[in-house]
C-alpha cells in the first residue's frame, strides 16, 4: 500500500495550489481521507479531512475558508488558497479513522506516504 500526495510547491503569500492523493494498493473510495501536515520542529496535525461517499468535510480553524477538500474517482484532493507563510509544511494525506474530529484524526496504515512539500514564501 502506498499513498502518495503531489501538487505542492513555491508560492507566494495569498497564493494558491492544489494538492491531489492517490493511491496504490488500496481504494480510496473505500476510505475517509484526511490531509496533515508538518512543519519544522512541529507535530503532524490534521488539516482536512472528507467522509468516504464525500458527503461531509471537516477543516481546522487555522485553515477554514482558505482550504477546500475534494474527491473524485479515487483521488482526493486540497485545494488551497489564501496561503499564509505559517501553511508551510510537508503535507501528507491518508486513510483515516475519526475524521470528524481532526485534532484526533488518525491513520489507518501503519505508515505515511510521500508526502509533498508546501513553501509559502515572498
Amino acid at each position: 500500500v502506498q499513498l502518495q500526495a503531489s501538487g505542492g510547491g513555491l508560492v507566494q503569500p495569498g497564493g494558491s495550489l492544489r494538492l491531489s492523493c492517490a493511491a496504490s494498493g488500496i481504494s480510496l473510495d473505500d476510505y475517509s481521507i484526511g490531509w496533515f501536515r508538518q512543519a519544522p520542529g512541529k507535530e503532524r496535525e490534521g488539516v482536512s479531512g472528507i467522509t468516504r461517499l464525500g458527503g461531509a468535510m471537516y477543516y481546522a480553524n487555522a485553515v477554514k475558508g482558505r482550504f477546500t477538500i475534494s474527491r473524485d474517482k479515487n483521488t482526493v484532493h486540497l485545494q488551497m488558497s489564501g496561503l499564509k507563510p505559517e501553511d508551510t509544511a510537508v503535507y501528507y494525506c491518508a486513510p483515516v479513522g475519526g475524521v470528524v474530529h481532526l485534532a484526533t484524526m488518525r491513520n489507518l496504515l501503519d505508515k505515511w506516504g510521500q508526502g509533498t512539500q508546501v513553501t509559502v514564501s515572498s
